[in-house]
């Protein structure tokens, strides 16, 4: 290979690597704002976080293509974006955790709202209220608790 490509192949895996860690390092902050806005009970900013992050999300999958179709290029070319390519994992793992801990918010919030359904609907001690395909169970609509 001559050096000319070698380098152009330099070059471009740089360019994607670099993309991406921008990539990543914005869907950290959509994270982080998604969990302000489950911690304010905001709809608005947790939609538009959650239409962010799918982006992003697209996003980084466009470009781990690119960089493995680079990579299977020239393996030395990968080898020595090594160290890029670590940061870029180890940033996507907090990411991970950022958006395990916000679905561990939004499960228990879930599970809190289907109590709530369960005590105004009169069925207090069953433990579901939709059935597996989200519908309602028919039995558990709303009935009169006391009349006056």
């Amino acid at each position: 290979m001559n050096r000319r490509l070698q380098h152009e192949l330099d070059d471009a895996l740089a360019a994607v690597l670099g993309d991406m860690q921008q990539a990543v390092d914005r869907l950290a902050q959509v994270l982080e704002a998604e969990r302000s806005a489950l911690d304010a009970s905001d709809s608005d900013a947790l939609d538009q976080a959650g239409t962010r992050k799918q982006a992003l999300t697209l996003q980084l999958e466009q470009l781990d293509a690119e960089r493995q179709q680079l990579a299977s290029e020239q393996p030395a070319v990968a080898a020595a974006a090594a160290a890029g390519w670590s940061r870029i994992v180890q940033r996507l793992q907090y990411c991970h955790l950022l958006n395990q801990r916000n679905g561990s918010v939004v499960s228990q919030r879930l599970n809190q709202t289907r109590r709530a359904l369960a005590v105004l609907t009169g069925h207090a001690g069953e433990n579901e209220l939709y059935g597996r395909s989200g519908e309602l169970h028919a039995s558990l609509r709303s009935q009169v608790l006391a009349a006056v």
